[in-house]
């Protein structure tokens, strides 16, 4: 009986997933950070916007929507251009008196600094993260967990790496969720009417759920994890238990889960 009941509650809850995650579609996207990398066409364009998104997508979704708002406009919406164009001395007189929670406006013209080198040595993020991504890994931590540290050694070289600087560049092995970079990275590789999938050479089943309090709170609420507090191994619980209900795509629902919790719906 227990079994049958289990088989029941696994079914609601999928169908109640597959219902939300078509429910959110590209018409119900705001507000969200994704808005701003979905203005451009150009991959160099969104690849760009959609980082820079990512990095400051934490705090108040209004307060969120504002400083982006306000770095698309200091890059003249034209974020590829923007950054082909920036020098260290731009970023200091651009990012004076912009700074965003735990970003000092330093911190601010460190990123675009870091930015800069990394297309200058690369020509593109995606080749930068593909050159330590496996097929092989069943997930993208070893790939992020590199990826993260090439930005730092890059800040490094450049200037200060201060907590702000941390935050921005997070560590699986240091047992963050990595919410920011797993939101990017959902972006890049994901494909349908949301998510972008200009990254086509990774697997959508390596990616990792991004955790931020609304996916863990709902999470914990729907049993996809056993959990209390935010980590990386949070997020592997919650993906593998997605992988039940989609296994090459677990990470389709993250949309419609964070969403549920930050407009309040019932699940």
């Amino acid at each position: 009986m227990n079994k049958l009941n289990n088989l029941t509650v696994k079914k609601s809850l999928k169908q109640k997933l597959e219902e939300y995650y078509k429910y959110f579609d590209k018409t119900k996207v705001s507000p969200d950070p994704l808005e701003f990398p979905r203005q451009y066409s150009n991959l160099m364009d969104i690849e760009i916007s959609a980082f820079i998104s990512s990095i400051f997508a934490y705090g108040n979704i209004k307060q969120i929507m504002k400083i982006l708002s306000s770095l698309h406009r200091i890059m003249n919406y034209k974020p590829a251009e923007f950054l082909k164009e920036y020098s260290d001395t731009i970023g200091r007189d651009l990012f004076e008196n912009i700074k965003y929670r735990f970003y000092s406006s330093a911190d601010i013209v460190l990123l675009f600094d870091v930015l800069s080198l990394a297309y200058k040595q690369y020509g593109s993020l995606e080749k930068m993260f593909m050159k330590n991504y496996s097929e092989f890994d069943t997930s993208i931590k070893n790939a992020l967990e590199l990826f993260s540290l090439k930005l730092l050694g890059f800040a490094e070289e450049i200037g200060e790496v201060t907590n702000g600087i941390k935050f921005m560049f997070p560590l699986p092995s240091k047992g963050s969720t990595c919410k920011r970079m797993n939101l990017f990275l959902r972006w890049m590789i994901r494909n349908d009417e949301l998510d972008f999938g200009i990254w086509d050479k990774i697997k959508t089943s390596q990616l990792i759920i991004p955790v931020d309090t609304h996916v863990a709170k709902i999470s914990k609420e729907l049993k996809l994890t056993t959990l209390k507090n935010p980590t990386w191994k949070m997020a592997e619980q919650i993906t593998d238990k997605l992988k039940s209900f989609d296994s090459v795509d677990p990470v389709k629902y993250d949309f419609a889960i964070c969403h549920i919790g930050m407009r309040k719906i019932r699940f």
